[in-house]
């Protein structure tokens, strides 16, 4: 069976992409000598909160998702960020190849929360890889990736702060049901307010003013 090792050698933001994407830069090698005509790969990526530190302003941001520090040591369990699938075109011995990874900006989303939470450093990962290989000199040999194939990159948490900023600049991004999507087009209609900003805002004041002793 050929032997595939896999290196995550850079990652950067898709400026052209519609919706937020990182594109990971991937090394592939296979056994010397062997011919791959074609790797249908699958990657699923996980981040590994535990393996990095916390300033005092990121704890705070990771409350909702581990709890209180002292409770990291139970709590702090890996995330999960994506899993895609991706094609790479036939090589021998080595290869390079980009991996186009989508991603959101719903806070309902853990990963997503983890990394807006992060102010500095980088994001640790785990890279899973499994799929099938196309191999053979002279033919088709069809060969599965092993399971156990894997790679540890730690992606800057500028990256991801870039990616987000290309399509979200200087704001974020929350789903509503369409249920309150609709109450809240109304509230807007009969306020006659100019935009969503000034319709939070208008609730935000009206329930300020309840509490207010």
């Amino acid at each position: 069976m050929t032997e595939f090792t896999f290196h995550c050698t850079d990652v950067w933001a898709d400026p052209y992409a519609a919706g937020p994407t990182l594109v990971f830069r991937l090394r592939i090698t296979a056994s010397p000598g062997t011919r791959v005509h074609a790797l249908a790969l699958r990657c699923q990526l996980r981040i590994e909160p535990a393996r990095r530190g916390y300033a005092d302003p990121e704890a705070g941001g990771l409350k909702d998702l581990f709890g209180e520090r002292p409770r990291w040591g139970s709590s702090m369990h890996p995330l999960q960020f994506a899993q895609v699938s991706h094609m790479v075109p036939g090589f021998t011995g080595e290869a390079e190849t980009e991996l186009p990874v989508p991603c959101t900006y719903d806070m309902d989303v853990a990963a997503t929360r983890y990394a807006h939470a992060l102010t500095e450093g980088e994001v640790p990962l785990l890279m899973l890889f499994s799929g099938t290989a196309f191999t053979g000199a002279g033919g088709f040999q069809v060969e599965p990736v092993p399971w156990d194939r894997e790679a540890a990159f730690r992606m800057p948490v500028k990256v991801w702060q870039e990616m987000v900023d290309q399509h979200f600049p200087g704001c974020g991004w929350i789903r509503l049901p369409r249920e309150t999507m609709d109450a809240l087009l109304a509230f807007r209609s009969r306020r006659a307010l100019p935009s969503w900003e000034s319709t939070v805002e208008a609730l935000l004041d009206a329930s300020a003013e309840r509490t207010a002793p």
